[in-house]
């Protein structure tokens, strides 16, 4: 059976940061995730506290009028980022759970074309972390602005740890 993203990240959950995880990612160590599939989306850097993707919508994302890609798509590439941008803070790839997610929409996202998404930690709490992350065109616009608040997924790293002293479910 192919490695998937999952079976990937959590063979090297102890041995990589989130930051070094994202990377392999990037660097085509761990596969994408079908959900990045789905979208068109590609993370192609990372580092402590930030994230780069290359995104290029397929036309099964427009919206019902053909004019640009549905909000909802754009609402999911902006919370991949921002999530991403926490999990690089982390001594470990915690997946990471949205509190809020606020986005202004700045002009449409056509299908086809392809843009960059970058994303930043402004806030590392020991709980909470914010992070900014922005959809900009090829011409260097802004299409989209998103910031959230995000947690670790403690769930997992509990699965993790069960895991490690070979107590998985």
């Amino acid at each position: 059976m192919p490695e998937t993203m999952e079976s990937a990240m959590l063979a090297r959950w102890h041995e990589l940061t989130g930051a070094q995880m994202l990377q392999a990612l990037a660097d085509g160590e761990v596969p994408h995730g079908a959900h990045h599939a789905l979208l068109g989306l590609r993370v192609t850097g990372a580092r402590r506290g930030g994230v780069d993707e290359t995104w290029r919508p397929p036309r099964e994302l427009a919206n019902f009028a053909g004019s640009g890609v549905h909000a909802g798509y754009l609402a999911m590439v902006l919370d991949d980022a921002c999530c991403a941008a926490g999990m690089s803070h982390g001594d470990r790839a915690h997946p990471m759970i949205t509190l809020n997610l606020d986005i202004d929409f700045l002009r449409a996202v056509r299908p086809g074309d392809t843009y960059s998404v970058h994303a930043e930690l402004v806030h590392a709490g020991r709980r909470r972390m914010v992070a900014n992350a922005r959809i900009v065109d090829a011409g260097g616009r802004p299409a989209a602005q998103a910031r959230a608040s995000v947690i670790p997924d403690a769930d997992f790293a509990e699965r993790m740890r069960g895991a490690a002293e070979g107590g998985a479910e």
